[in-house]
């Protein structure tokens, strides 16, 4: 099996920052994507920002200049950097990654719990 978990929510005032950590582990051969999504009250999940296996980086526009994804491959552990937070910054946040189990498997997508952030105004 493969578990992904996250770690870093809490609650902050608007202005300040957090970092949220996500780590795949278990079986696995290989991660390729991994990203961050966010699920505020009564709105769909959204993504926020996704590294690919070979570095390349996407965000959402609402978070561009103020996020940072990055990633520990010999970890398997993808990290969010999130200055300047707004209170719209308010969500959970959930993890995902992309698992190869085996060199015969095809990529599954795995979630981890969430982990809610909280911006106070």
């Amino acid at each position: 099996q493969v578990q992904v978990m996250e770690s870093g929510g809490g609650l902050v005032q608007a202005g300040g920052s957090l970092r949220l950590s996500c780590a795949a582990s278990g079986r696995i051969f290989m991660v390729n994507d991994m990203g961050w999504y966010r699920q505020a009250p009564g709105k769909q999940r959204e993504l926020v920002a996704i590294i690919k296996g070979g570095g390349t980086t996407n965000y959402a526009d609402s978070v561009k200049g103020r996020f940072t994804i990055s990633r520990d491959n010999a970890k398997n552990t993808v990290y969010l950097q999130m200055n300047s937070l707004i209170p719209e910054d308010t969500a959970v946040y959930y993890c995902n990654a992309e698992v190869k189990r085996s060199i015969w498997s095809g990529l599954l997508d795995y979630w981890g719990q969430g982990t809610q952030v909280t911006v106070s105004s």
